[in-house]
């Protein structure tokens, strides 16, 4: 464990605190008090860092996406897994007709279920919007629409290039846990270039190179 955890970067505590959370299996034991760790557990380190700092997954949904992989569910189940995960729990009663009706006619077409979290959030977010005096002027709804449904086929497109049932599992959840977070990020640095863009004032391009890409994991 020691060498696990310089190999981590996290403290013992941390790894035995993942153990107790049934989010890190145990090593194999090699004697009373020794067990040995490999390279899958310094993996599952990586993924557990990446769905609770990146993601912003609570240890509970984290330990239900990780079991979800680690399971022989189908992937529909294990998609649903992930999109509960990172989806508020909303009631249905306390979104407005009308604000369904209109996410349903922006997703016409679309294979979802009535209770899609995403169905959800997205009706949600209308009243919020009708609420606080923003309205749709110009495709705004339907242009989000649009861009989600390109997102969607890259996650699926991408899914398909997996070979294994288990890769394909992992995929579905760091996809859509952290794909969320990619989107959102993407969108704030788009959000800059095109408000440049109509100033006719843009500024530097950014060419340079990300710091840390020539650098890799051990």
């Amino acid at each position: 464990m020691a060498e696990l955890s310089l190999r981590s970067g996290l403290p013992i505590a941390t790894i035995k605190y993942y153990q107790r959370e049934n989010l890190l299996a145990g090593g194999e034991r090699s004697g009373p008090n020794q067990a040995q760790y490999g390279d899958a557990h310094l993996e599952r380190i990586r993924l557990i860092r990446g769905l609770i700092d990146v993601g912003g997954l609570s240890v509970a949904a984290a330990r239900s996406v990780i079991a979800a992989i680690d399971s022989d569910l189908p992937l529909p189940e294990t998609f649903a897994i992930a999109q509960h995960a990172v989806s508020d729990s909303i009631d249905p009663a306390s979104v407005t007709t009308p604000a369904f009706a209109l996410i349903d006619a922006l997703t016409a077409g679309w294979h979802v279920s009535p209770d899609n979290p995403g169905r959800l959030a997205a009706a949600r977010v209308v009243d919020t919007f009708a609420a606080v005096g923003q309205a749709d002027a110009h495709g705004w709804f339907s242009r989000y629409a649009a861009a989600a449904l390109l997102a969607a086929e890259a996650d699926i497109d991408e899914l398909e290039a997996r070979a294994t049932r288990a890769e394909k599992a992992e995929t579905v959840v760091v996809g859509t846990v952290l794909g969320d977070t990619l989107f959102s990020g993407l969108r704030r640095a788009a959000q800059e270039h095109v408000a440049a863009r109509q100033r006719a004032e843009p500024p530097a391009l950014n060419n340079a190179a990300p710091t840390g890409l020539a650098q890799t994991k051990e």
